[in-house]
């Protein structure tokens, strides 16, 4: 697992990046990271036009594997091209915490591939999912 500062999802400017999970516990300084890579604010997951990449705030009790398969698949459909997506959720042996393996799992029924692992932040671990569409 590499660790990274925030800022460093790798997005570029002008992209659109949609939020999938927000609630009060999100790093807000992860969010404005991603917004200043991509010069622009972050959309909500009711945002109804494509979308370039996506962030997902993903905790223990948002659901088990097969509700993360779900919203992976939703949020991919949103996506143009090539786009990736992030899962970030409670950094392990913390409340909320996912395993990766799950994450994964997820990940691969959805027809997606994780494809690395970063500290996020001081609470939260992200790992970049992408899609396999050609």
């Amino acid at each position: 697992m590499t660790s990274t500062a925030g800022g460093a999802f790798g997005f570029a400017s002008g992209l659109t990046i949609q939020e999938f999970g927000y609630d009060d516990d999100v790093d807000e300084k992860l969010r404005r990271a991603a917004e200043a890579e991509t010069d622009t604010e972050l959309v909500g997951e009711d945002y109804e036009d494509v979308v370039d990449s996506a962030l997902i705030w993903w905790r223990h009790d948002d659901g088990d594997v097969d509700d993360l398969t779900d919203l992976l698949v939703d949020a991919q459909a949103n996506l143009d091209g090539d786009g990736v997506l992030w899962v970030l959720t409670p950094k392990a042996r913390t409340t909320g915490a996912v395993p990766a393996s799950e994450i994964e799992e997820a990940a691969g029924t959805a027809g997606m591939h994780a494809t690395s692992a970063a500290s996020m932040g001081e609470r939260w671990s992200g790992i970049r999912i992408s899609s396999r569409r050609r």
